[in-house]
């Protein structure tokens, strides 16, 4: 079994640059011409970039918090484009009379939207043939990104979109029934069904990179462990040299971002990508 249990790092601080004090105009919220909003960091390059979709909660103008900068800055100051589009249930995603947060996806899910996702996969999927037509992307080296939420959401985009060449998570959700905001729809089929666990075949031909807690319980370390585990058997039978790579790390602080987690999210990226 494929789990690598690493010793922590310490947390490195990016280091100030006239990048990194560069006002907030370097990332703009622009639109698809049928109307679609999404966030870019980052100016058009002399040639289509390697691209990076970020899947964390929040709006496209959110991609300018200095919090998203600091997590995203290695791979711009490489090279990459970053891209972000409304997350469910925010921004122009919002819909009246309905709740905040998870427990909006929990509303959707029993309402009948069994996959909530799948507008988001659309939206994203019209922003990346924009930027591929406006020779901003590379088409063959863009990956996904995220975290908790934000992590479920880039695993199920990078099953869904065949030209996702892979993902780096941190502490992701991969089972929405392990969520006090799902208790009591464990048995649920659209709750099952959206388990990642379920896109193991469609994962098992991307390079996915999941760096969890040892002891999260809000999302869960054995949930990310079974995820993994199926894609690894997926892998197996294929005989392929791709699938998830998991990192599992003492953390005592639960549901937290081990220290230099972005730091080694984003050289996993660079180096998929060389």
């Amino acid at each position: 079994m494929r789990v690598f249990v690493l010793a922590l790092l310490p947390l490195v601080l990016f280091s100030g640059s006239a990048e990194v004090a560069e006002p907030p105009e370097r990332t703009r919220t622009l639109e698809t011409k049928d109307g679609i909003r999404f966030g870019l960091w980052s100016k058009k390059l002399a040639r289509p970039a390697p691209t990076m979709v970020v899947f964390d909660p929040g709006t496209p103008e959110r991609l300018g918090d200095p919090y998203y900068q600091r997590r995203y800055q290695i791979l711009v100051d490489s090279g990459y484009l970053c891209v972000s589009v409304d997350f469910p249930c925010q921004g122009r995603d919002e819909r009246p009379g309905e709740p905040k947060s998870l427990d909006c996806w929990r509303h959707r899910v029993e309402h009948g939207q069994v996959a909530f996702n799948a507008d988001l996969n659309a939206r994203t999927s019209k922003v990346l043939d924009h930027l591929i037509e406006q020779g901003y992307t590379d088409a063959g080296r863009i990956v996904v990104g995220g975290s908790s939420s934000g992590g479920f959401l880039a695993l199920h985009y990078a099953a869904y979109d065949p030209r996702i060449r892979g993902g780096a998570v941190v502490a992701p959700v991969t089972d929405l029934a392990v969520l006090q905001e799902f208790q009591g729809m464990q048995k649920h089929p659209a709750v099952r069904a959206l388990a990642l666990t379920g896109q193991a075949g469609k994962l098992a031909d991307r390079s996915i990179w999941v760096l969890m807690g040892d002891r999260d319980a809000r999302v869960g370390t054995e949930s990310a462990i079974q995820f993994a585990r199926a894609v690894w058997r997926v892998s197996g039978e294929r005989g392929s040299r791709t699938g998830v790579e998991l990192h599992v790390v003492p953390e005592p602080g639960g549901h937290a971002h081990p220290p230099g987690s972005h730091e080694q999210a984003a050289d996993w990226v660079l180096e998929l990508n060389r």
